[in-house]
């Protein structure tokens, strides 16, 4: 194990609804063979009915019972699963121990698909909804670490799709033609590797957003928010 490879916090994967840890079945390797050690958890319940800010106090704890105090992390959430871990960065103490932070394809500003179920987290993921509202109106807290935001213009989860646009940190577009394949195409997989590398250091006001488009197609369909 080389210097740069033994000095890479540990990463935390975080899932969307209606899926387990498992969904990440070709992430962890990817990550895994290039150096990190990766860890998941399994949200429960994972149906949209329990609350997003409760599902992010079993982050917490999970965070709490494996890792010691002073170990920095580096968080990955996918669809739902990038809400949850908003909320436990932005209000469970997260800001003060995760170094880098990645959401894939998830719902910022809401969905209008959380309008087909009537789960207390769904109602959450609608667009203006108030727990949305909460997490946006300070939002600019995440400028202290290293914020990266993908997603995919043709997702039919994420309606419209641009709700996963953040107003900072830095943004890559994966073309990806469905919500799933976001976390199992090769071009998302290298971007979250070279997220997950980049030298921790603050993120300037006016930095701009860094935009990487691709155009070769993923094998595997996953559609979950």
């Amino acid at each position: 194990m080389n210097k740069q490879t033994s000095q890479r916090n540990p990463v935390l994967l975080v899932h969307g609804i209606f899926d387990t840890g498992r969904v990440f079945e070709r992430m962890v390797p990817y990550l895994t063979q290039k150096g990190w050690v990766v860890y998941d958890l399994d949200l429960i319940p994972n149906n949209g009915h329990e609350s997003l800010d409760k599902l992010a106090h079993q982050v917490a704890n999970y965070i709490e019972c494996n890792f010691p105090p002073e170990q920095p992390l580096d968080l990955v959430g996918f669809s739902m699963g990038g809400i949850v871990s908003r909320y436990y960065v932005q209000r469970l103490g997260g800001i003060n121990r995760i170094q880098r932070f990645v959401t894939i394809s998830a719902p910022h500003h809401g969905t209008w698909i959380a309008y087909s179920h009537q789960g207390a987290g769904c109602v959450q993921m609608r667009p203006d909804s108030a727990f949305l509202e909460d997490l946006n109106r300070d939002v600019l807290m995440l400028k202290q670490l290293n914020f990266t935001s993908m997603w995919t213009p043709y997702d039919l989860m994420i309606v419209p799709a641009n709700s996963s646009q953040m107003p900072l940190g830095r943004e890559v577009i994966i073309p990806a033609l469905v919500h799933g394949w976001m976390i199992t195409d090769i071009r998302c997989l290298t971007a979250v590797a070279e997220a997950l590398a980049e030298p921790v250091k603050q993120i300037s006001e006016d930095r701009q957003f860094e935009h990487t488009l691709h155009s070769r197609k993923s094998p595997r369909s996953n559609d979950n928010i």
